[in-house]
């Protein structure tokens, strides 16, 4: 009987593994397809001819460099920005002591049960009121600081003992030399697992940045593309190769690191 749950149960994985992964197969396939392949009926699964020459003619047909630059920029940058903010005041509310904290948390929470699309026009608003529409700046400057991040790694802090602040503070060690030198290097695992997920976040971004920017220049690889399925007319072949462009490097930063993310975030919640 055990063989046979055990048989079941790999059964059912692997159908849902399949499931999952065939339209990311399927992408890269028709990338590599001719026109009269991609759109065939029935449909072609296997090219009978790899035509790598796609993505060349993809990238001649749009800036995609110009993305690449432009995602990377403002996917590491946000990504920096939410490490330090989320560090600072994960061990505000951890180990120091204040007037309304536990107010100031209850708030925060609230917060995290408000949908993003409700704050994305008072964000817009105040970008426009500020004068940064169409910079980099507008585009980075509301993923500095994630609430979300900041409870993750809360959870994780809550699980290094108090007295090894108390014990760097009669040492002579301040706040800001505490957290470099001790928590830093104690949160590792989490403050990598977040790293890497907000960087994902940020080369993903769609909403806001179709939102803030205006020109071709200021496009992000997620609104690039969509602008290519359009500029780019009936070319589904091409537009399967600017997919897998797009899509390629950012599977493979998961792919590489994927026991990190799991580890910090197992060891995340199971302390927290």
């Amino acid at each position: 009987m055990k063989k046979v749950n055990l048989f079941i149960s790999k059964t059912f994985i692997g159908i849902m593994a399949l499931i999952t992964l065939f339209p990311f197969i399927y992408m890269i396939l028709s990338s590599l397809m001719s026109f009269q392949e991609v759109t065939s009926i029935p449909p072609t699964l296997i090219p009978k001819e790899f035509k790598w020459e796609n993505f060349k003619l993809a990238m001649e047909q749009a800036p995609f460099v110009r993305y690449f630059f432009n995602t990377i920029i403002v996917a590491g940058l946000s990504t920096v920005g939410t490490l330090i903010t989320s560090v600072l005041a994960s061990f505000a509310l951890v180990k120091l002591e204040f007037k309304y904290k536990d107010l100031l948390v209850m708030g925060m929470a609230a917060l995290l049960m408000v949908p993003y699309e409700v704050t994305v026009f008072t964000n817009y608003q105040t970008i426009a009121n500020m004068g940064l529409l169409d910079t980099y700046t507008a585009l980075i400057l509301p993923s500095l600081a994630s609430i979300f991040y900041i409870f993750y790694l809360k959870n994780y802090l809550t699980s290094i003992p108090l007295s090894y602040y108390k014990a760097a503070k009669v040492d002579g060690c301040g706040d800001l030399e505490f957290i470099r030198r001790i928590l830093i290097p104690l949160a590792k695992p989490s403050l990598f697992t977040m790293g890497i997920l907000s960087f994902i976040n940020g080369w993903n971004s769609f909403l806001w940045p179709i939102l803030v920017t205006n020109s071709k220049e200021m496009r992000l690889l997620s609104n690039g593309l969509s602008a290519f399925a359009t500029e780019s007319g009936t070319n589904v072949h091409l537009q399967m190769a600017a997919s897998t462009i797009a899509i390629v490097p950012i599977l493979i930063l998961y792919l590489i690191f994927r026991k990190q993310i799991i580890r910090g975030v197992v060891k995340s919640g199971v302390k927290g």
